[in-house]
């Protein structure tokens, strides 16, 4: 991962995560609360104060605590000194009470990891992986990986001990991430690049009844944007960024104002099939001069330097287009040469930041 500063200063007001009160949004509540849980470690964090940071009723964080405490997911941790006032109970995550699997699918192979509640990664599996092969078998290869993992009931669960401990404890569902475009809300693909054959393929209910458990689908640049925005890496609360991922082909995870931006449809971040060049190279896509095309084309003559400035010219663009504060870098292609692709799109910021005047 390489970060680069765009220009454009974002507002700096951070967007509070306030709760919602709608009887089928209670699960959004719990998990404002599972998060603070998380990024308070061991020391905790008392009822008040997930009520001020979640904007909750001090009565529904009451009902939501006990829920997580009956579930094993939290317990009491003691008292902490307060101002003003008596101590109060803190409460802790039990990061081995629940765990969730995560799966990458690309164009090539299939990443699979098995994480606890805290986000420490306690197994992890690697296979080749043909996403054209055919729905039955990329689900077939699936389960069988998620079952490597120690996740029971599912199969290639039995006798393996990828968990520390063999069968995985409460697994509280299933992310999967894969190249658009698709619909997140729903959980159906649309027409991959280069795999049409999965245009209306019902993804997230396939799985969830393959693998019985919950499961959400989304765009795998979206989830790296995700884990980026909840790891403190683009810019903290409230920050813009745009995560730039070049690998097996193009695209873009957009993060406005703290939350990842899907548009109405998903369809935001389609970054690789923006037309730079109107009679350039033949894409996938059926278009001429896309910058995944250009990108790739550079990278396969070896031409890394001109393949950076490509992809610098598309996130000026993008600078210009949102006012983001961050452009961050990754994908297998980059990794094979992060240094040169993180200087050669800095180059092309710069250069814009001196035109327009913006803090480069």
């Amino acid at each position: 991962m390489r970060q680069v500063t765009g220009g454009g200063a974002a507002d700096g007001t951070a967007r509070g995560a306030g709760g919602v009160n709608l009887l089928a949004l209670r699960s959004h509540n719990s998990a404002l609360v599972l998060d603070l849980l998380r990024t308070a470690g061991p020391d905790g964090i008392s009822r008040l104060e997930l009520a001020e940071r979640t904007g909750l009723t001090p009565q529904a964080v009451s009902k939501i605590t006990a829920r997580l405490r009956e579930d094993g997911l939290a317990v009491e941790a003691g008292r902490r000194a307060s101002t003003g006032g008596k101590p109060r109970t803190v409460l802790r995550l039990v990061p081995e009470a629940g765990h969730a699997v995560g799966v990458h699918l690309d164009r090539d192979g299939l990443r699979a990891v098995l994480a606890d509640l805290d986000g420490t990664v306690v197994a992890e599996r690697h296979t080749p992986l043909d996403l054209g092969a055919g729905a039955e078998a990329v689900l077939t290869r699936v389960a069988e990986v998620v079952g490597a993992l120690g996740v029971p009931g599912v199969p290639g669960a039995a006798g393996r001990t990828g968990a520390a401990d063999g069968a995985v404890r409460g697994l509280l569902g299933v992310g999967v991430a894969l190249p658009g475009p698709l619909d997140h809300a729903r959980g159906v693909l649309h027409r991959v690049t280069g795999f049409p054959e999965w245009d209306g393929f019902p993804l997230r209910d396939a799985l969830t009844e393959r693998l019985g458990a919950p499961v959400v689908v989304d765009k795998d640049t979206n989830a790296a944007a995700l884990g980026l925005a909840v790891g403190g890496e683009g810019g903290g609360e409230g920050g813009s960024f745009a995560y730039l991922h070049l690998g097996t082909g193009l695209g873009a995870g957009l993060v406005i104002g703290g939350s990842v931006h899907r548009g109405p449809r998903t369809g935001a971040g389609e970054f690789g099939h923006q037309v730079v060049q109107l009679d350039g190279p033949r894409c996938p896509c059926g278009d001429r001069g896309c910058i995944e095309a250009l990108c790739l084309d550079a990278v396969a003559r070896g031409d890394t330097q001109e393949a950076a400035r490509v992809l610098g010219t598309g996130a000026a663009n993008l600078v210009g287009l949102l006012d983001i504060d961050r452009v961050l870098l990754g994908g297998r292609t980059i990794a094979t040469a992060p240094d040169v692709f993180a200087r050669g799109v800095r180059a092309v910021l710069d250069a814009r930041a001196r035109r327009t005047g913006d803090p480069p």
